[in-house]
């Protein structure tokens, strides 16, 4: 594909942009460590719930839903649909402690919740889990879909198109922070949501299509459409509702999707003005991110059936794409190929952008833990403001790098969300209940996250190896990480001493400010179910509006507007 003047100057522009915005930032940005991380956590609740839809809208999220559908029908997305609950639990049960809390990263928590040298070491040993493995297994995952777009709609190599990439996002990562990170994310939403809503029209009122009544109609799609599972097939009941939400919500932590929240969603909620801006950024982002971006997505993904029904017909059509890099992921990318000039300039511009706002993002936090909680708390405890800042930006580069390279080891979009589910399979569960049950302790989250990393790469490998040595499903593979991690961590949390309680007198003094630590939880509860409630109804709403059955789209709205009023009326009562 060829790309016009004009695709080449919309690409061109929004790099001179967002460069100028790193470019501009800098000076604050690199004042000190706070700033740099944390933008003097001064930021408002909308920009930073913006920011957060930006980054989970990463290069290969597209590619997973079109993949989800082709695969299982727009059913198929439940398996992280699911994960709204995680999300609202967030919201209204840990937003406020965790901007009570002060501190700079969510990685402080341990050396605030626990004592002693084993609080230090656990401290240590996550920002290294997290910050450095885990985060590069995201980013991973993310170069990889980048490189299969480009490849798509370039006809570039991957290494070529993880150089270049990495070359722009690191300059303006690590030249302007957080800040840099949440205004260029602001720029970038925009910037996707429109490409995606334009194409998605285009591409469904194409000749090959005929409008949405000839799609929905198609042979190809008429049996994908429905939201709920088909409840008489045993196997999707179990993959795509049981298992989401009797085991998954719950019991993993997913990036984006953090059991007590964690990860960039925290860092975003310690950098907001107050409390209440901390639980309205996340309440924003959580209604964005399961109600109103998805539809897309899922209508190319249908359509991508019509002009792509197989895998064979997308492996024809594009005869240079690399063998380890076919699969049902590339469909969406083939989409956008049947896009004028002008218009795939701006499609392709919000892709680039949805890569660079979450690279930019996993860049920014997993330096954060780099510097904070690894050389800052045990390299050089008396390093200067500027050395840290150095640090992160260094880090930034040496991150980058790994992610690029390890992202020839993955194949699809898929295999990255079930390897990040399975690592952190077992673990959602204590990070819900540490900030209650006493008992708790370091050594109960370092056996965690070693048992279901160990479960984790044991599956990987397995899978990579010519003749596996054994075969189990993704989804028992991830309940039996669950059960096993949950058992371990619980039988030594049992069997060792909790944290002291000098310790957890202050901890619960500085969080709970002489409340109950269930203050109000009726209203929490309520709150909680509501908001679940409200968010499933605008999703469905949506979608059966586009089927055309408006008497059940506009009974679903009406429900979202009686649970919006609902969260009104008791919000503070919180």
């Amino acid at each position: 594909m060829t790309l016009s003047t004009l695709d080449y100057g919309i690409i061109i522009g929004f790099f001179a942009f967002i460069l100028f915005i790193g470019i501009y930032v800098s000076k604050t940005s690199g004042k000190n460590s706070t700033e740099y991380f944390l933008s003097g956590r001064n930021m408002p609740w909308w920009l930073l719930g913006i920011s957060m839809v930006a980054t989970t809208f990463a290069a290969d999220t597209p590619g997973l839903v079109t993949e989800l559908v082709r695969t299982n029908g727009v059913s198929g997305n439940w398996v992280w649909w699911a994960m709204l609950l995680t999300g609202m639990l967030t919201v209204f049960f840990y937003a406020k402690l965790w901007r009570r809390s002060g501190i700079t990263t969510d990685l402080e928590f341990y050396e605030l919740r626990y004592s002693g040298k084993s609080a230090s070491f656990l401290r240590g040993f996550r920002a290294i889990y997290l910050g450095v493995i885990f985060n590069i297994i995201t980013m991973a995952g993310v170069c990889l879909a980048g490189a299969k777009i480009a490849n798509i709609l370039l006809g570039i190599s991957q290494q070529e198109t993880l150089i270049y990439s990495s070359i722009i996002v690191v300059i303006y990562s690590s030249l302007g922070g957080l800040k840099g990170v949440l205004l260029t994310d602001f720029v970038q939403f925009l910037i996707a949501m429109i490409g995606s809503i334009w194409a998605t029209i285009y591409i469904v009122n194409m000749p090959e299509i005929g409008g949405i009544t000839e799609l929905l109609t198609h042979p190809n799609v008429n049996d994908k459409l429905s939201i709920l599972p088909d409840f008489s097939d045993s196997n999707a009941l179990i993959t795509l509702f049981i298992i989401p939400f009797a085991v998954q919500w719950w019991s993993t932590w997913y990036p984006g999707a953090e059991p007590g929240g964690g990860g960039y969603i925290a860092q975003r909620m310690l950098a907001a003005k107050n409390e209440k801006h901390a639980t309205l950024a996340t309440l924003f982002f959580n209604v964005a991110h399961y109600a109103i971006r998805p539809w897309p997505w899922i209508m190319v993904g249908l359509a991508s059936l019509v002009i792509f029904p197989n895998l064979e017909s997308i492996n024809t059509a594009f005869p240079d794409l690399n063998t380890d890099m076919q699969g049902h992921d590339v469909a969406y990318a083939a989409m956008v190929t049947y896009l004028p000039a002008g218009l795939i300039g701006i499609v392709l511009t919000s892709l680039i952008a949805a890569f660079m706002s979450t690279i930019s993002t996993q860049l920014n936090w997993g330096s954060s833990y780099v510097v904070n909680d690894l050389y800052g708390r045990f390299i050089n405890t008396r390093a200067s403001e500027k050395q840290k800042v150095l640090v992160g930006r260094i880090s930034t580069v040496l991150l980058m790098i790994c992610a690029a390279l390890f992202s020839f080891y993955l194949q699809s979009a898929k295999d990255v969300f079930d390897l990040l589910l399975q690592i952190g399979a077992g673990t959602g569960l204590l990070f819900i209940l540490r900030w209650f049950w006493y008992k708790i302790n370091p050594y109960s989250e370092i056996s965690a996250m070693g048992i279901s990393f160990g479960i984790a790469i044991l599956f990987f490998i397995n899978k990579k190896l010519a003749t596996p040595l054994f075969n189990i499903e993704s989804h028992w593979q991830l309940v039996i990480g669950v059960i096993v991690t949950t058992i371990g961590w619980v039988v030594v949390t049992l069997i060792t001493e909790p944290t002291d309680s000098k310790t957890l007198e202050k901890f619960n003094t500085l969080i709970y400010q002489g409340e109950s630590k269930f203050h109000n939880i009726r209203y929490k509860i309520v709150s909680f179910f509501t908001a679940i409630i409200g968010t499933y109804s605008f999703l469905f709403a949506t979608g059966y509006f586009i089927y055309g059955k408006t008497i059940l789209a506009l009974g679903l709205s009406l429900l979202t507007t009686i649970c919006t009023i609902i969260l009104i009326k008791i919000w503070n009562k919180n």
